[in-house]
């Protein structure tokens, strides 16, 4: 298993090859979830090995990892500004 990335699946972010799973998803699973990399690993459905390879690229590849955590958060941003959101009710007071 390796990491790779491919412009048309998660819109380019590092992920376990075969997966959809990106580098980020596993960092934050472990360390954002305060979780072991067993947790993880069960919770993702992937091996022990490759949540250590998901780790290690993070670690190795800081400048890349902060660059790819900003832009998921500005695609969040916009996909949360685009989103039809219901009407409110009359009798709602929240």
């Amino acid at each position: 298993m390796s990491i790779t990335t491919d412009d048309d699946v998660l819109h380019g972010l590092p992920r376990l090859e075969g997966t959809r799973i990106s580098v980020l998803d596993v960092y934050d699973a472990v360390v954002a979830a305060d979780r072991t990399p067993a947790e993880a690993a069960n919770g993702l459905d992937i091996t022990l090995g490759q949540v250590y390879e998901a780790l290690a690229y993070y670690y190795n590849n800081p400048d890349e990892m902060r660059r790819d955590r900003e832009r998921r958060k500005n695609d969040r941003a916009e996909f949360d500004s685009r989103v039809v959101k219901p009407p409110v009710e009359a009798n709602d007071t929240r």
